[in-house]
């Protein structure tokens, strides 16, 4: 069985017979895939009236277990945006009744953002159809091959996720 990725690896051995392409076998259908994903996730948050950005933090809330709330810094933190970014987002999903802020008792000065009931059922609900998708596109593979590549993607990604800390 060939895809698109031996057709290319092929046609740059051909071309270029001087350059080791390997990397190309793994990192063009590991790229190739995630476009793939992409797809499926903003179609499943288009689905449930989400966008990416809103998913992401309606999540990091939800992960955080009851009462579902986070403070800003450990938002930015879980999203990987900027302060200004954040703020805007939380602006937005409050004005969308998805989540609401909070005093911070541990903090005079702090607020905390909690997600709302219907934040709650919206995430649930995209999230319930995200993992849908997301076991439709590894079908293809068997358990004990869908472990296999978690972890060697793991070995490859550990160094970037260390970076952020």
């Amino acid at each position: 069985m060939h895809d698109e990725v031996d057709r290319l690896v092929e046609s740059w051995h051909t071309e270029r017979p001087d350059l080791d392409v390997s990397p190309l076998l793994v990192l063009s259908r590991v790229s190739r895939l995630a476009r793939h994903l992409d797809r499926a996730r903003r179609a499943t948050f288009a689905e449930h009236d989400l966008e990416s950005w809103e998913f992401d933090v309606l999540t990091a809330l939800r992960r955080a277990g009851a009462p579902y709330e986070l403070s800003p810094g450990r938002l930015l933190r879980a999203t990987l945006v900027t302060s200004g970014t954040m703020t805007n987002r939380i602006d937005r999903l409050t004005a969308a009744g998805l989540v609401e802020r909070h005093p911070d008792p541990g903090d005079k000065r702090g607020v905390l953002v909690r997600l709302t009931d219907a934040g709650r059922t919206r995430v649930d609900a995209a999230f319930s159809a995200l993992l849908e998708r997301e076991h439709a596109l590894l079908d293809a593979l068997t358990p004990g091959d869908r472990e296999t590549l978690g972890g060697l993607l793991r070995t490859l990604l550990v160094p970037f996720d260390t970076d952020q800390d």
